[in-house]
């Protein structure tokens, strides 16, 4: 077992923990060489996200039918991050996920703003540089779906799917950018949560200054990545 196996079943703990994912739906994948990734595939005794196991992650292949998985099935929304990885040379992971208040969020049909800053410094930078809506519901289990998902994606870290869920991306190292792509989409399920929030309290979302934004300091990724990913570890319930 590699230490990224190991690393992508717990962020998909994670996930389920923080309410990310509900059920067996969402799934994390992680680059390996240039021919093939690591993913979340559902087991034969399948039981949902929350107890995913290292067993859960599988080899496939980048493009044509995986095989030999030994009794695991592929997401049927394999293609988001086989186009990810193949249109974004430098990420190395990707992760899906449903979280239901970007779901709701996002039928708003408004985008999310900076309506906070040192509340989630992260998630205000992002906010304040803008998410990306795919204005469809669709399962994305063509390559077209995925690849017009990625033309909504961009250059940005996080597009929001219509009615449907997120996808996360990050490069770099890739056990770090598991965590990072995990906390991106905790950091848009914050926006969407408090701006339903403000909405059901009978109030009008509205961005911070940009004053306010541009003195937020860079708490580095040590604190926003490491030391938060420690904080949701504990979220985790106990093994019996």
């Amino acid at each position: 077992m590699s230490d990224i196996t190991a690393t992508i079943a717990t962020a998909c703990r994670v996930m389920a923990a923080c309410g990310l994912v509900e059920h067996v739906l969402g799934h994390i994948s992680a680059r390996q060489g240039t021919s093939h990734l690591l993913v979340r595939c559902r087991g034969p005794r399948e039981a949902g996200l929350a107890a995913t196991e290292p067993d859960d992650i599988r080899r496939v292949p980048m493009t044509g039918t995986p095989d030999q998985l030994n009794g695991w099935s592929a997401p049927n929304e394999l293609p988001i991050h086989r186009a990810v990885l193949r249109r974004h040379p430098r990420s190395t992971v990707v992760v899906h996920a449903h979280p239901p208040a970007v779901v709701t969020a996002s039928l708003l049909d408004e985008p999310l703003l900076p309506i906070y800053g040192s509340y989630d410094i992260p998630g205000a930078r992002m906010a304040a540089d803008g998410i990306p809506v795919w204005d469809r519901s669709a399962l994305v289990t063509t390559d077209e779906l995925a690849d017009a998902m990625v033309d909504a994606l961009g250059d940005r870290p996080v597009v929001i799917l219509r009615g449907h869920g997120l996808v996360s991306v990050a490069g770099g190292d890739p056990d770090t950018a598991v965590k990072t792509a995990v906390l991106q989409a905790l950091a848009v399920d914050t926006l969407a949560r408090m701006t339903l929030a403000v909405r059901q309290a009978g109030g009008t979302p509205r961005a911070i200054s940009d004053d306010d934004l541009a003195a937020l300091p860079d708490l580095g990724g040590g604190f926003n990545v490491e030391t938060m990913w420690r904080h949701l570890l504990t979220r985790l319930p106990a093994k019996a």
